[in-house]
Parts: C-alpha cells; structure tokens; sequence
C-alpha cells in the first residue's frame, strides 16, 4: 500500500521541517500516532492506534531515520530489532519552498496485509484531519 498526501503552508521550509523531521511531534498532529518514545540517537518505539467503528487496532513499530536532509527530506523506516522478519513500513516528508511558503509532501509504504483495509480506510479519514491539525501548528510560531 502507498498513500501520499501534500498540503501548502505559509511558511518557511525552515518552520515546517521541524515538524516531520522529529517523530516525537507526530502525536500533536496526527491521531493514530499515540505516542513516540525515543530509543536513541536516530530510532524510536511507535505506538500506532485507529479506530473504525467497532473494529480497534494497535501496533508498537521501531523506525529508525535512514535519511536525514536538514529542512527538505527525511524517511523513517521500520527496524525492529527482535530477528523476526516484520511487515515494512517507509515514512517519508519532502518540504520544497515555494512563492507562498512551502509545499509538504508525505508518502507511507506499507508491506503488510494484516492491517490493510484498515489502515487505508483509516489513513483517508486520518489525513485530511491531519492537514488541518499541522496547517494550524505551522500558523503558530516556532517554540
């Protein structure tokens, strides 16, 4: 599965990348990301939960940052540590400047088939509903 969503802001690159570059943020903005833990220096514990109905799914990932280009890109992926062989899940935010700000571009590859239905009926619901959280997040300025 792969899902892409992209929003304009009006701001910087420089203000928007903090949001997608540190996964610690995504909870403030984003609602089926529960909470982030850091494991250290690049990789943390991601509590995944959605809602649908009366069906409920979680989900604990370790991703790692495998790529890291300060103010325009970075790609999270998964990296469990347990020497199983895991689902993979690729998270990657491309930020561009443009005239009126900037333009966020987010893709999400998962290689699953457990959660499938769910996360995309979800991801739908999820995204519009996010974009509407990190424009106003964008809006405010830099802590």
């Amino acid at each position: 599965m792969h899902v892409t969503a992209a929003l304009d802001a009006p701001c910087s690159p420089t203000h928007a990348f903090p949001w997608v570059e540190d996964l610690t943020r995504y909870p403030q903005w984003l609602s089926i990301i529960t909470r982030v833990q850091p494991v250290d220096g690049d990789a943390w514990l991601v509590d995944l939960r959605g809602h649908l109905g009366p069906l409920a799914r979680s989900k604990r990932l370790r991703m790692v940052r495998s790529r890291h280009e300060l103010d325009r890109a970075v790609t999270f992926e998964r990296d469990e540590q347990d020497g199983r062989k895991h689902s993979p899940w690729v998270l990657r935010a491309e930020v561009s400047p443009t005239d009126a700000g900037c333009h966020v571009v987010m893709h999400l590859d998962y290689g699953g088939g457990m959660w499938g239905p769910l996360i995309e009926r979800l991801l739908d619901l999820e995204i519009a509903e996010g974009r509407r959280r990190l424009l106003e997040l964008l809006s405010l300025p830099m802590p």
